[in-house]
This record gives structure tokens, sequence and C-alpha cells, in this order.
């Protein structure tokens, strides 16, 4: 869940991840590599587009989502009064916002489990659900440790929950953030803990499962300890962490820094095939994956979960942040932190690619070229153009909004420059600031058409130049008649 630990002082920090000024330097170098999850099978490289709205939830923080195969997602999540686990459930991921929520268990009047209830995840395991989370004491709050409840019951928002009791580790120490996942059949948990002798606040471990989901069994295996500078910002923290899989591939996330704008995401990566108990079979990514953005005006993003989409096509990252840096006391007791979701993309070497967290508002998409299925519309010194693995997401990433010349017609905004769009100017394309001029609109609107190569894709007609529609050549795009199949074919995309 989070990291004051222990302390109870919440040192603010300033906030990381500025904004470049030039589109080739603005998108937050994901060092693409993140996180290996629950049961999520790894989509195809290439998928649909998705379409939501953030944020997803406000004032819950520490999301997790799991699709369950009654056809709903589940939803719950840290309430900000620390008191509950709440519960909520839709047929799609966006409904989950207007859902109905559910409180399935309070915390004690009294004793264990009596305050900062904190991070539950709902995990399906042997045909019963089971919550884990954290929880501390009436007369000692900061005595976080983890807890898990069982029900049987078909839909867990009915049915009684039972209290299993306390995850036994092999330190009575500072614990939090239980998550689970199965890989080659073995069941494993991971967790963050204080571990006696080592001065951070929470590090990541890693044990396997015991015959029952509330228990481990073996060794013990630390997996991250906080030593890079953008994981020992506030606090010297590893919390969170959380699985997804893909080709093959491991990736582990957790949470870095203070719970305030410093708060970010950082990613582990290993072989299915390896031991995973083995703390060298796990590479670390020395940067953030995922970090708070000033020009999308999103801070601290983390505590991540993964998902899938309703096409089970895409996988999605679920996580909170705030939309704003400055916290006024201890960021703890800021309620402000909300639910969020954007699709993850995978890069063609199999990592994962996290990008930016996005703006408020729709997620955007990534137009690929339908005759070159590798190569996606990017902006590159405000010239767009198409390129091959475009490891800047963001660069490739735009919102589509309504035609700034209105008449039906759309406009694509940048996501790591909010206030800038494709327009044309001299019949080539650039991304370039609103100037509020009816010049400027007109360039910057298009008539979103069938695809001229492809029904299943798109063309983008000029809105002010009718017959001239976007197309790329020589690896840049322009506003030009098409009229061979050659041409249509690379006047036409499809979104994903």
């Amino acid at each position: 869940m989070r990291l004051r630990h222990l302390l109870q002082t919440a040192a603010v920090a300033d906030a990381p991840a500025r904004r470049r000024s030039r589109p080739i330097l603005a998108a937050v170098l994901a060092v693409l590599a993140v996180s290996a999850g629950l049961p999520v099978g790894g989509p195809a490289q290439a998928a649909p587009a998705v379409n939501y709205t953030n944020p997803l939830v406000n004032q819950r923080a520490d999301p997790h989502i799991v699709r369950h195969t009654d056809g709903y997602y589940y939803m719950t999540a840290t309430v900000p009064q620390y008191d509950r686990i709440v519960l909520r459930r839709a047929t799609t991921l966006q409904g989950l916002a207007t859902a109905a929520e559910t409180t399935i268990w309070q915390r004690h009047t009294s004793g264990e489990m009596g305050a900062h209830i904190w991070a539950p995840e709902i995990h399906f395991i042997n045909n019963r659900w089971y919550v884990y989370f954290a929880a501390g004491r009436t007369d000692d709050v900061w005595r976080i440790r983890m807890y898990v409840l069982e029900n049987g019951s078909a839909n867990p928002m009915s049915g009684s929950w039972t209290e299993r009791g306390r995850i036994t580790t092999p330190w009575d120490t500072f614990s939090l953030d239980a998550s689970t996942f199965v890989v080659g059949g073995v069941r494993y948990l991971t967790w963050a803990q204080q571990e006696p002798g080592i001065t951070t606040n929470s590090n990541v471990y890693l044990a396997r499962m015991g015959a029952n989901p509330w228990q481990i069994t073996g060794p013990v295996t630390r997996l991250v300890v906080p030593t890079y500078d953008w994981e020992t910002r506030g606090y010297r923290v590893a919390e969170g962490p959380t699985v997804i899989q893909h080709d093959g591939r491991v990736f582990l996330t957790y949470s870095a820094s203070a719970t305030d704008a410093n708060y970010c995401l950082g990613l582990l990566s290993a072989s299915a095939g390896a031991n995973l108990l083995d703390a060298a079979a796990w590479r670390k990514s020395p940067t953030p994956v995922f970090a708070s953005n000033a020009a999308t005006g999103q801070y601290g993003p983390g505590h991540n979960s993964f998902t899938v989409s309703e096409d089970g096509q895409s996988d999605i990252l679920v996580y909170h942040d705030r939309n704003y840096r400055d916290i006024t006391g201890d960021p703890l007791n800021d309620p402000n932190r909300r639910t969020r979701i954007q699709k993850l993309y995978w890069n063609a070497d199999g990592t994962p690619n996290f990008g930016i967290p996005v703006a408020d508002g729709v997620t955007p998409v990534r137009l690929r070229a339908h005759d070159l299925t590798d190569s996606y519309v990017r902006h590159y010194d405000y010239r767009a153009r198409i390129e091959p693995n475009v490891t800047n997401l963001a660069d490739s990433q735009f919102r589509i909004v309504p035609g700034l010349a209105g008449g039906g017609t759309v406009s694509w905004e940048s996501t790591n420059f909010p206030g800038y769009f494709l327009r044309h100017r001299g019949f080539a394309l650039y991304v370039e600031r609103d100037d509020g001029s009816t010049l400027f609109d007109g360039d910057a609107s298009f008539h979103r058409r069938s695809g001229l190569a492809d029904s299943a894709g798109i063309s983008l007609e000029s809105q002010n130049y009718p017959g001239r529609y976007v197309r790329h050549r020589d690896g840049l795009l322009y506003v030009e008649t098409v009229t061979s199949t050659a041409d249509r074919a690379s006047a036409t995309f499809h979104l994903e």
C-alpha cells in the first residue's frame, strides 16, 4: 500500500518528472520492463484500442481489479478512513465508476485488525474468494501486519467472510501489501516488509504458498531493497508488489519512495522458467518505469494492479495518483488518491511499456500504419512521422477529441503535450499548440472515415481540404490526395 512506515511524519518531496519542451524528450523513458502478475496471459502485441475515462473512482487508493469467469470485474481499494474493506463489481471497467459499493468487512473495535486497514486485494483461489489486506492494532496503529479473509460464495458480494488470521513470515515486523500469483503451476506470495538489520522502511519479498492460501512455506527470498535515489525519496521504500506475465517472462512491479509526488513504479523481470526464489534470476530496472508527470497533471502514480480489457486483448494498468503535486501535512491524511486505468503496451522485445500517467479524461490511442504493421504515428521535434518500435510511448499516443472546427470532425491531441494537436501546415503534419485561430482549428480537424484500404481501419480526411487525407510518405506525414492502391494503404491506420 504505501510507505511512511513506522514513522508518522510524511516528508513531502519535490515532484519528479519534469516535462521537457521537445516532443522527442517528452515521454518518461519507461525502462520498459515491468510487472509480471496474476493469471493474465499476455495479449498479442497489436491489440485494438480501448476507451476509458479517468479518474475511474475518486478517493480510492491501492486499487485492485480482477476479471472473473462470471463476466464481472471486481474492484477493491483502500478507503481514506482506513476503517473497512469495500467491494464493487461491474461487467465493464468503466462501469465500476458508478457501481454500487458494498462494505464486506469492518475493522475491529479493539486489538488486532483495529486500525490502518490498507491495500486489500481480492483473489479467487481453489473455488473460493480471498482478500489479503494489512492492518494495525487499536493500541498500536503502526504495528502493521498482513491478514486474510475467505468467502466460499460464488458471488463475493454476498455470503460471509471468515477471518483466516495473520500471514506469518520469518520476522514479526511491519509488513503489508500481500499479493499472490501462479507461475508454472506454483503459487507464490509476494509482499513488503521491514527486515531486522536492514535500514529501510520496507523491502519486497517472495515465497511459495503453503497448502492454505494464508500460509507460506519454504525459504523467503528478498527481491528488492530500495537503494536508488528514486526509491528513497522521503522514505526508503519498496512496497505494493504485483505481477503480470507475458511471452514466457514474469514482470513484477513495485512502488517506491514516499506517497506524495515522489511515489513511482519500479520493475523486476525474470524468465518464467527460472527459479523465481533465486534473487539472481531477477533483473531490476535502474530507473522508474512510471512516475509523476507535470504536463498531464498526474502525481505520485503507484500501488498498481493489472487486469484485462473487455475483449480480452489488451492488458490494463490499474493504479492510483493525485491530480496535484503539493500536499499540506502528511500525505497519509490526504484522501484524494484516485483509481485510474490505462492501456499497457508491449514493446517488440516483449517488455512492457507503461508510458506516462495520461491526463484526466478519455484515454489515448495509437495509430498503426496499415501497410507497415510495426510502425506508428508519432511526433519528433514537433514533426509528425511514422516509425517502428516507438519506445517513448507517449510520443505515439493521441486523445481523440471533438474537432476544433466542429461539424462532426475529430482532432488528435498529443498525450505528453496536452493542448498540442496534429495539424497540417503547408500540407505537412506537425504537433503544435492550439493558438485559438480559425485557421488552426481547420488545419487540426479531420473527418474520420472508414479505412480507404481496409474498412476495419480508419482514414482521416482534412476538414478544410476535402479530398486530401493524412498519409505517410518517406517516413513523414502529409495531407494529400490519394489515387493508387499504395496511396490508399498509406492513408489507412488502425487504432490501438
